[in-house]
């Protein structure tokens, strides 16, 4: 389990953060929430293969297409769908992969770690930014 210190100290020094599953829907979650961190600083890296641009950031179709270093893969998928993020944010070299919450995949949260990327499972980063940077 990640400690709050952890959690705080990656939020604190994370610049880039690519959304995996990221809508153009302002109601969806992944959209409010991107919205908030952009808002608070991170550039937003929209990752879905049916978007061109999101938030007014450039679209991409995968990790792997985006050219540049990635701090945190924020992951907006179905539990099923994340051990493929897991493996390209493994290759590209990200420094952590986040599930939000309802993301729950633990062999893929292992096959992180085990690769070296701080791994938050089950948490919604917008909840956890708040609770950090009020």
């Amino acid at each position: 389990m990640m400690r709050t210190e952890e959690i705080r100290e990656l939020l604190r020094t994370a610049k880039t953060i690519a959304v995996v599953g990221l809508s153009d829907k302002p109601f969806r979650p992944s959209h409010g929430v991107s919205a908030y961190m952009q808002s608070h600083g991170y550039r937003i890296i929209p990752v879905n293969p049916n978007l061109t641009e999101v938030l007014g950031e450039k679209a991409y179709p995968s990790l792997e297409d985006i050219p540049g270093h990635i701090d945190i893969a924020n992951i907006f998928r179905r539990p099923d769908a994340v051990p493929p993020v897991v493996e390209a944010a493994i290759r590209i070299g990200a420094r952590a992969v986040w599930m939000q919450e309802g993301v729950i995949h633990q062999q893929a949260a292992e096959r992180a770690a085990a690769a070296g990327l701080t791994v938050i499972i089950d948490r919604c980063i917008l909840k956890e930014h708040r609770k950090h940077f009020r």
